[in-house]
Formats: structure tokens, C-alpha cells, sequence
């Protein structure tokens, strides 16, 4: 049985930057992973909502950096960003840090005496003494408990499209009241789609886009960090994970709520002007009539619909990832279906990390996001190299294109 030292699971966005910053500090790492694979199954004409810096894979300042993208490429980009120009971007990463992907499917991690065990689809194994899970959220797709037993035709997630086209001359009901929901009607709306929003919160959240940081000028530093996640004062807080996990859970579940509550960008609201969207409004049950669907809405009024979309977003619970062996899944400390990490990532299970949202109930909710994987990314290596300091070297240029 092959043995290397490090093995990074994922490479997307937290993969790519963990292995960049451990082949930088010389760590032997293999990875496996569809590079950007998660974003590829996102809807088309989607716009991010971070802005520039946070918008950056592995540093906001540095050889891999939007801003290095752009001046490589010669792109022209603008914010928002729009989704295909950051895939785009991440795959330049892909090919400048981590040429060599194995684009294999890892099926199932154990452990054995000597460390975890990963059995490959081609049935190869191979030890390693470190896994780095970066396998995102793709598993943990949130599905309201209304919509079990109902088919893909009349209900499906947000998550299960990529082009929303496909309802053009169709009725929608849209169920959540985050970016995800509000955009996803927004694109339909564009697609002439009859849509409706359906929120259970009393109002919904909109984002400032950047008005208090024009305000405050130069001194917006002082109060929001490069990562953009969180308002004023609270930003800078999330933005330093070792601070974040050392107050008192009392303090972090709050900041970490109000840093990511469910909140749509700012210049979606234009785009929904012709949208209605309904507040304080859960789905109740919701009954195929036909070819349609009926639905009755918390406030007694029912709906028939060509097609019910949960915007309802994800709920970590590392026992849905399906390559971890069901006795490592029992191993590892949880809280609320996150791992509890120590220094370094790494789970109760020695050798075993998590990057990316699992992350975020040990280092705060900045884990969620693709700045998030600065951190992550520092972290791991720090850990898993000595504490050598990392090579000055710019990342590997590309062996081969393998986007």
C-alpha cells in the first residue's frame, strides 16, 4: 500500500488553498478532488456577494489573488463578481498551485494502526498520516421535512440547478429569505417565471452594499476586515479565529448569528421590484393536484404551483459525508454535527482535519466562507510543517492544463 504524507480532500476554493500554502512550507501533499466542482452546479448568471478581497482563494495579497488573476489573465472583472468569471478564477489557481490533481474518488477513509486507510473508486488504497477534508457542503443540503416523499418535478433545492431557465412560462414558489432564495427568484423573474417568495422570518435582510465603508473612508479598516463577513466591529472580530474561539460560547453563537444571518445583497433589491415577497409565511404542507402542486402557507392562504424552490439552505452534519467510515464518523468529537477541531484543524481523531463550513463551530463563521480558507489554509500548515515558516517562492506554475 502507497503511503504520503498529506492527502487534501477537495478542490474547491479551501482545498486549493490548503495545498498551495503546504506545498509552499514543502509539505508532500496529494489531492484529490473535480476542481470548482461544487460551484460548477450553481445557477447560471449568479453574482457574488463578497467583495474584491474576500472574493480571493488562499490570500487576498499574493501570487494567487483575484488581483493576480486579473493582471495574469488580463480579465476584465467588476463587482459583483459574476459566477462564471470566479470559476474561471479558480481554475487558474487549480493550475498555478495544484496541477497535479487526481481526479479519482476517494469512496471510503478508515482508520487502522498506523493512521487512516482511503480506498480510491479503481479500488487502489493508499495510507496516509494526514487527511485534510475540504469536501464542502454539497452533502448537506437542508430539505424541509414537507417536501419528503414529493417528487423532483413539483419540489427541488436550489442547489439541484443550473439553469433556471428551465422554468420560463412556469409558476414558482421560492421558500427561504437568504441570498440564495432571493437571487434564485430574482434569475427566475429574468427568465419569466411567475414567482412568489415565501420568507418565515417578519422581515427580510439587506445587505449595506458598502455604505459605511464609503463613509468612513480610510478608516473602514479600523472596523471591517478583508474577509467581509459581519457588520461593523463585529467583522474584525470573526476575521481572527483564534480570538473568535477563545470567547465564551454565550458571546460566539450570538456574533456568529448576526454575522451570517440570512440577508440579500444589495442590488438584488432592483431586481426584485416586481417580485412578491411575503414575510412571516412558512409552507405547512404542500399536496401534488395533478401535474401541479397545492400548498397551504402558515396564514391559512394556499398556492398552486408548477414548482416549489427551498432556498433553505445547508446544515453540517459531517455524518452525511459518505466516505468517512461509519466507526471514524463515531470517533470523531461533535457538536451539533460539527467537529470539534483543535490547533491545526484536526479533529479527536488524530490526522483527521476539516476545512470549510464543518470548521466554522470551532473557528467561528468566517470557516463558511472562501475567505475563511486563509485561515484554514495557515492553520493546517503551521500544524502539519513544525511551524517552518513558509517559502517566499511563489506558487508552482502549471505543469499541465488540467481545468
Amino acid at each position: 500500500m502507497d503511503e504520503t504524507r498529506c492527502v487534501v480532500l477537495g478542490a474547491g476554493p479551501h482545498g486549493l488553498a490548503a495545498t498551495a500554502h503546504l506545498r509552499r512550507a514543502h509539505v508532500e501533499t496529494h489531492v484529490f478532488g473535480d476542481p470548482m466542482s461544487f460551484w460548477h452546479t450553481m445557477p447560471a448568471g449568479m453574482l457574488l456577494r463578497s467583495n474584491w478581497t474576500a472574493t480571493s482563494i488562499a490570500e487576498y495579497d499574493g501570487a494567487l489573488s483575484l488581483d493576480s488573476y486579473r493582471e495574469d489573465s488580463g480579465a476584465e472583472l467588476s463587482l459583483p463578481l459574476p459566477l462564471d468569471s470566479f470559476i474561471e478564477y479558480g481554475h487558474w489557481v487549480q493550475r498555478r498551485a495544484v496541477p497535479d490533481v487526481d481526479r479519482r474518488e476517494i469512496t471510503q477513509v478508515r482508520r487502522n494502526g498506523r493512521g487512516l486507510v482511503l480506498t480510491l473508486s479503481d479500488g487502489e488504497q493508499l495510507a496516509t498520516r494526514a487527511l485534510v477534508v475540504a469536501a464542502g457542503i454539497a452533502d448537506f443540503v437542508h430539505r424541509p421535512q414537507i417536501a419528503a416523499g414529493l417528487p423532483p418535478e413539483l419540489v427541488s433545492h436550489t442547489s439541484e440547478h443550473t439553469d433556471l431557465g428551465v422554468f420560463r412560462g412556469r409558476s414558482v414558489l421560492v421558500v427561504g429569505g437568504g441570498q440564495s432564495a432571493l437571487e434564485s427568484a430574482a434569475l427566475l423573474h429574468e427568465h419569466a417565471a411567475e414567482v412568489e417568495v415565501a420568507a418565515r422570518a417578519d422581515h427580510l435582510n439587506w445587505l449595506h452594499g458598502g455604505k459605511y465603508h464609503r463613509m468612513l473612508g480610510r478608516w473602514a479598516k479600523l472596523v471591517y476586515a478583508p474577509t467581509d463577513v459581519g457588520p461593523m466591529g463585529i467583522s474584525r472580530i470573526v476575521a481572527v479565529p483564534e480570538l473568535f474561539r477563545r470567547l465564551p460560547r454565550a458571546a460566539q453563537d450570538p456574533m456568529a448569528r448576526r454575522a451570517i444571518r440570512p440577508a440579500g445583497a444589495a442590488w438584488l433589491r432592483s431586481r426584485l421590484e416586481d417580485v412578491p415577497l411575503r414575510t412571516g409565511l412558512r409552507v405547512c404542507s404542500a399536496e401534488p393536484t395533478g401535474e401541479r402542486l397545492g400548498v397551504t402557507l402558515s396564514d391559512g392562504s394556499t398556492r398552486t404551483v408548477d414548482h416549489l424552490l427551498l432556498g433553505t439552505g445547508y446544515r453540517v452534519d459531517i455524518a452525511r459525508y459518505r466516505f468517512l467510515d461509519r466507526e471514524l464518523v463515531g470517533a470523531v468529537r461533535t457538536e451539533r454535527g460539527y467537529p470539534v477541531l483543535g490547533p491545526g484543524m484536526e479533529s479527536s481523531v488524530e490526522g483527521l482535519h476539516f476545512l470549510g463550513a464543518p470548521a466554522a463551530w470551532s473557528y467561528g463563521p468566517i470557516m463558511r466562507f472562501v475567505a475563511g480558507g486563509w485561515f484554514g489554509a495557515q492553520s493546517l500548515t503551521t500544524h502539519l510543517s513544525g511551524g517552518r515558516r513558509r517559502s517566499t517562492s511563489p506558487a508552482p506554475r502549471p505543469m499541465a492544463d488540467t481545468a
